[in-house]
């Protein structure tokens, strides 16, 4: 095994020869990093974005005890929201521009901890995979189509860069009770999903008659507001892009289904092996405008044939009331298993996130994250259970979404969100958003990865060009 001593001259080396010959650089690079790990040794993570979500991460990083955090970096970096994970690293150096940490620091760092703004998941995310350091980013992996489809890409031209995206639910119990039932036949034949997330979000106070974006405020002190906005259009510094609020926007977020479904309907996406929809429609939009995002949304994506399993249609529900319809014998809601969120634990309601799956002799009903599935009617559940006929995964299992992804660059398990998963859920997700933006329905080609019947739209699977200065991220 080579040594991290000698890793680290490997490192160096490669840097030099990255004039004559780039990609195989980087790629030894990588492959080197990754030999560099051994078993016992700990890993050496830089953490970016260190408030908010970002502080759940860092903190559960460091819980895992696989870990030796070697760099900080956030845009506000000394703001009160970071001064937790600062207190808790005492000593590593801290960066308010990634690029720079990358610059100084690449050789020093085996993976990094991606928990920023959807926007600028993007270039840290592919900064990292070509820098040859395996990376876990915060789901949605990022706001447009052409993006997730560069990062997929990316991860595939870097096999020995570890990937994992950042929906915790993919490695706990429902992630192998879902897998489990559909290789013993107990989920098949699926042809309708219904998935919902129907809490308040932050931009049901906001005017749906909007004329503008918000005028500009105060900047905080520590802010580096420049490098906060990455590739997106230049926008005034103001207090409803930040602190969270940037999820409300479309120029800056996913909405409600960027931010939920890769909790909900993950497990289905991938076992149930739906690929991407051929049409996708707005069968409700109430409040929708230019600027943010619905405050109610019904979306439907229709998937169709694949191999011997049936045409299948999903639709998402957001929105205060905006509930599907329940099925006979629904019984009580599941309490999701979500987890903290600033410290704020979920407060369980009438409906929670969750998901119903339809097929030819079953229904089910589930949650979000790690909750696991029931058949319904209770009763029915019940029965097949006794009669041995619902495979159970044992209790036993580490059910850690970090320590899955440490022990991938370690080579003893497979992320499980790896980008070759989660990049083509994220562009289901892409797709929904590109129907509340413009509110209308159109037809996706799979093949071809073009929407064929609205010109507009199809343009929206890019987006506007990166500022000027970030364009090298869009090359793989």
């Amino acid at each position: 095994m080579i040594s991290r001593r000698d890793f680290l001259k490997t490192a160096g080396a490669s840097a030099a020869a990255l004039a004559v010959n780039p990609l195989g650089a980087l790629e030894a690079s990588a492959k080197n990093r990754k030999e560099a790990v051994g078993a016992s040794e700990k890993i050496n993570v830089a953490s970016i974005g260190i408030g908010y979500r970002g502080n759940e991460d860092a903190r559960h990083v460091l819980e895992t005890g696989m870990v030796n955090v070697v760099a900080l970096c956030d845009v506000n970096m000394g703001a009160p929201h970071t001064q937790q994970i600062i207190g808790m690293c005492p000593g590593v150096p801290q960066y308010k521009d990634f690029r720079k940490m990358f610059d100084e620091m690449a050789g020093k760092i085996d993976a990094v901890i991606v928990g920023t703004p959807d926007f600028s998941h993007f270039p840290i995310t592919m900064r990292a995979i070509k820098e040859g350091i395996h990376v876990y980013t915060e789901k949605p992996l990022s706001r447009t189509f052409h993006e997730n489809q560069l990062l997929i890409d990316a991860a595939r031209k870097y096999p020995h860069v570890v990937t994992q995206m950042g929906n915790q639910g993919h490695s706990g119990p429902n992630y192998f009770q879902f897998k489990a039932w559909v290789e013993a036949g107990i989920i098949k034949d699926v042809t309708h999903i219904t998935a919902h997330m129907n809490g308040a979000r932050r931009w049901h106070g906001f005017d749906v008659n909007i004329k503008k974006f918000p005028d500009a405020d105060p900047m905080p002190e520590n802010m580096d507001w420049d490098v906060w906005q990455m590739q997106t259009m230049y926008h005034d510094y103001s207090k409803k892009f930040d602190e969270g609020n940037w999820r409300c926007w479309y120029d800056f977020g996913m909405g409600a289904l960027g931010d939920w479904g890769a909790h909900i309907f993950d497990t289905c996406h991938e076992f149930l092996e739906l690929g991407l929809p051929y049409e996708v429609g707005m069968l409700k939009c109430e409040g929708h405008n230019d600027y943010f995002f619905p405050m109610a949304s019904t979306i439907q994506f229709k998937f169709p044939r694949r191999g011997n399993k049936p045409a299948c249609d999903m639709t998402w529900y957001d929105g205060v009331g905006n509930m599907p319809e329940l099925p006979v014998g629904f019984g009580k809601s599941q309490a999701s298993d979500v987890p903290t969120v600033n410290g704020q634990a979920y407060v369980p309601t009438k409906l929670n996130p969750g998901k119903e799956i339809y097929t030819n002799d079953l229904i089910f009903k589930g949650g979000s994250h790690s909750a696991t599935l029931e058949v319904i009617p209770e009763g029915l559940h019940k029965e097949m259970d006794a009669k041995g006929l619902l495979p159970h995964v044992p209790e036993d299992y580490h059910y850690n979404h970090y320590i899955n992804f440490f022990n991938a660059i370690k080579g003893t398990e497979t992320a499980h969100s790896r980008f070759e998963v989660s990049g083509p859920l994220c562009q289901v997700m892409n797709l929904g958003v590109i129907a509340q933006r413009l509110n209308t329905t159109f037809h996706f080609d799979r093949a071809t990865c073009e929407i064929t019947d609205n010109t507009f739209a199809n343009s929206l699977l890019t987006g506007i060009p990166p500022r000027q200065g970030w364009e090298e991220y869009y090359t793989v």
